[in-house]
């Protein structure tokens, strides 16, 4: 029997599993950092499997380890297993049993894919040359994300190169995406109090109104996108709050301005808060006003490693048919699989779960989000034929 075929057959007798395991997953979802029966549900289901060295290297995240029979490269995989605060309105069997608790972005099946891949290499172990390690990420959407404690922890350690996947219903089932450079955005977030004195509506010349003050400075800092920045540097300052006042008839002394910062380049990254706050102190010094200003880091630009992706590409043609190969654009959502690839080259790919005619259309984060089955084992075969092409096997 050829090694082709063998993979074949192993991907599909583990098929019903995976699909199993996913709705197991899915009927009792964990908000991040609180993955702990999920993460035992994990480690149990990796104990079956024999030939792992499984440990923990956070409390509710799970690594395992599959060193094979000669020295070779080592193989991250990874899955992220955190839900949602959203309440569930699908009605199939499945559904949550944890209330205003969803999987609604699909980790139930990134997880139950990578426990599939995870059987399939235990049962091929004797050919693998270097080592295959899994793992089991919590707290994906939850900054500052499960993804840099474990690097912390040391799961990459000795790490060549990492994979990761993300079930997408925006893309139709059986397409494969793929993604060179930027793919995902960094994100941050800021905060500003704008202090003035506050004052009756009808005498306006008696007080500093933070609220006029504001919306300058709301109005002027889209100048960082539209006027500072080189337009080819992908940006978003979007504010998003605005908390200010307690009677009509009362000018407020204070008023808060929260926001959300978006952008591919990691320069550009560390640079914007100057570039807030610059503005934030020429408006209310000009207006007799102080402030406040905090601005925190969130995930780094998720940035595919060109050699990589090249590779993973020509596995998508050569497994799935280039009909199946879809080059995606970079959006301006964001991921903490950044935090891998700060450490060690690897790339981040979606697989296609939208099914029109099965009316699966909504988009993550919906309370009526779902992912079609049937994509699940794509995620099985795209890892463990990825993962082969990585390690230099023949297939």
């Amino acid at each position: 029997m050829s090694q082709t075929i063998m993979i074949h057959d192993l991907i599909e007798a583990v098929k019903d599993e995976v699909i199993a395991w996913r709705r197991y997953l899915h009927k009792y979802p964990e908000l991040s950092f609180q993955e702990e029966k999920t993460a035992q549900f994990v480690y149990e289901k990796l104990q079956t499997f024999g030939e792992l060295e499984i440990s923990r290297p956070t409390k509710t995240s799970i690594m395992a380890r599959l060193i094979g029979q000669q020295p070779g490269k080592v193989i991250a995989l990874r899955a992220d297993m955190d839900a949602l605060p959203i309440e569930e309105e699908n009605d199939f069997d499945f559904v949550s049993q944890n209330s205003g608790v969803m999987h609604a972005c699909g980790h139930d099946g990134h997880t139950a894919m990578l426990l599939g891949t995870a059987k399939i290499f235990t049962q091929i172990k004797e050919q693998i040359k270097g080592e295959v390690r899994f793992l089991f990420q919590h707290a994906e959407e939850l900054p500052p994300g499960g993804a840099q404690e474990m690097v912390r922890a040391g799961a990459l350690d000795g790490v060549d190169m990492i994979l990761g996947t993300h079930l997408l219903s925006t893309l139709p089932l059986g397409k494969i995406g793929l993604g060179y450079g930027p793919i995902m955005a960094g994100a941050d977030t800021f905060n500003i109090t704008l202090v003035g004195k506050g004052g009756h509506a009808s005498q306006p010349e008696l007080t500093v109104d933070p609220i006029a003050i504001g919306t300058q400075v709301v109005s002027n800092l889209q100048h960082i996108v539209s006027r500072y920045r080189d337009a080819q540097d992908a940006l978003v300052i979007s504010v998003t709050q605005f908390h200010g006042g307690s009677a009509i008839n009362v000018i407020p002394s204070k008023v808060s301005i929260g926001g959300s910062v978006r952008s591919f380049n990691p320069q550009l990254q560390v640079e914007i808060p100057s570039f807030i706050e610059r503005i934030v102190k020429g408006i209310t010094e000009a207006h007799g006003a102080t402030y406040e200003f905090d601005y925190q880091f969130g995930y780094a630009p998720t940035i595919n490693d060109e050699e990589i992706t090249r590779l993973m590409d020509e596995t998508v043609c050569e497994v799935f048919g280039e009909e199946s190969r879809e080059i995606l654009k970079p959006i301006m959502g964001s991921e903490d699989f950044s935090a891998f690839q700060e450490v060690v080259p690897g790339t981040y790919m979606g697989i296609g779960a939208r099914n029109e005619e099965k009316g699966i259309i909504y988009p993550h984060h919906h309370p009526k989000f779902t992912v079609d089955e049937l994509a699940l084992q794509n995620g099985v075969k795209l890892y463990v034929h990825g993962t082969l092409k990585m390690l230099n096997l023949t297939y």
